[in-house]
């Protein structure tokens, strides 16, 4: 029998059959976890503390992978992945999670306040960043600009509002440059574009999440006021961070994802752009 003709069509087949086979493999092995354990619903992290109050409140297992640690509630709807730290695993976890198509990403992350009026403690809620962390340049061209979800950035205030809690909108500036502190001429930069908060991680979030349409949002946390005398983060004042705020932090994020399932399956809500 005569062997039939491979087409363009046929071949991009394989290929995308072979790159999900490869992400899927890769998703499983960096995070100990199969793709079957995941849930549609997804909260990202920098902390294995976060992923361990996680696993607590929910009474589920951490699985630890070779570069990553999740943790999953079937009960819930909700996985919580804890990516590390920086622009190149922000990207790679959200590539990682393109192939199992969740129906809505929240980060919990922890930022810099840059504004007179911030406090530590306070939560910041960024409907757009500014892409100063190289990462993303890889993804989407530079006139793109990084915007979170507005649904899910809506629902994240929601809750917050719920429970009187303060919090600030507006943009974010995410860089690679973990000491931008001691850097004059960064920091003038940051005046002149009047940033109202930093981080390392949104930007690569919002547009690698576009790009690969994966709704993302972002709820993060104020850690210190580092243009304040004194205002930088101490190992001492990150412990006590986390003491005070590290449930809170996870049951907003519980609670902006529930309420998102909910209207999901009520409406048919969609979270993409």
């Amino acid at each position: 029998m005569k062997a039939a003709k491979l087409t363009q069509e046929n071949l991009d087949d394989i290929d995308q059959h072979t790159r999900d086979r490869i992400g899927i493999s890769t998703l499983e092995r960096y995070t100990g976890s199969s793709a079957s354990e995941f849930q549609p619903y997804v909260l990202l992290t920098n902390f294995k503390l976060y992923v361990r109050a996680f696993a607590e409140i929910q009474k589920t297992p951490v699985h630890k992978g070779s570069v990553m640690r999740a943790c999953h509630s079937p009960k819930d709807g909700i996985s919580i992945i804890d990516f590390s730290v920086g622009s190149p695993t922000a990207a790679l976890v959200v590539d990682l999670l393109s192939f199992i198509k969740p129906k809505a990403v929240i980060m919990l992350g922890l930022c810099g306040g840059l504004r007179e009026e911030y406090e530590v403690g306070d939560f910041f809620n960024p409907v757009a960043a500014i892409r100063n962390e190289g990462t993303s340049a890889s993804y989407m061209p530079p006139q793109c600009p990084a915007l979170s979800s507005f649904v899910l950035q809506r629902i994240a205030c929601e809750e917050l509002e719920k429970r009187r809690l303060k919090y600030h909108t507006g943009v974010i500036h995410t860089t690679n440059v973990r000491f931008w502190e001691f850097n004059e001429e960064f920091k003038a930069s940051l005046a002149a574009e009047r940033a109202q908060a930093i981080d390392m991680e949104c930007a690569t979030l919002f547009i690698v999440g576009y790009a690969r349409r994966v709704p993302m949002g972002a709820l993060m946390l104020i850690s210190d006021v580092p243009l304040k005398k004194g205002g930088i983060k101490t190992a001492d004042s990150a412990k006590k961070l986390f003491e005070k705020y590290t449930g809170l932090h996870i049951d907003i994020g519980i609670a902006a994802l529930k309420t998102a399932q909910a209207r999901e399956k009520a409406g048919g809500l969609d979270f993409r752009f």
